[in-house]
């Protein structure tokens, strides 16, 4: 299976490897934070039911927790679908239903 990337995916990721550069004012840090999440779309492509079911958000959503972000996707046929990576302690079902 392989996965795909919404472009919402690669702004939001931009942010949170901006945040953590300017917060922990370490360049090597925010790297290592957003390759850890780009891993997990790895794993993901390999195991793409191994995250939380999350219907409460929308029918057909997964979502699995990198560190303090989450990532929510859907499987669609061979496919694994990054929709978005957002900060925990954000209002998820506010981000997903636009």
């Amino acid at each position: 299976m392989a996965f795909r990337v919404s472009p919402q995916v690669e702004a939001e990721l931009d942010e949170v490897w901006l945040y953590i550069a300017t917060e922990s004012a370490s360049v090597n840090v925010a790297d290592r934070v957003v390759d850890s999440i780009t891993q997990q779309f790895f794993l993901l492509s390999t195991h793409p039911y191994s995250g939380r079911r999350r219907d409460d958000l929308r029918a057909g959503l997964r979502s699995v927790t990198v560190g303090s972000d989450v990532v929510i996707y859907r499987v669609e046929e061979n496919d694994v679908v990054i929709l978005h990576v957002v900060h925990g302690r954000r209002d998820i079902k506010e981000i997903v239903r636009h």
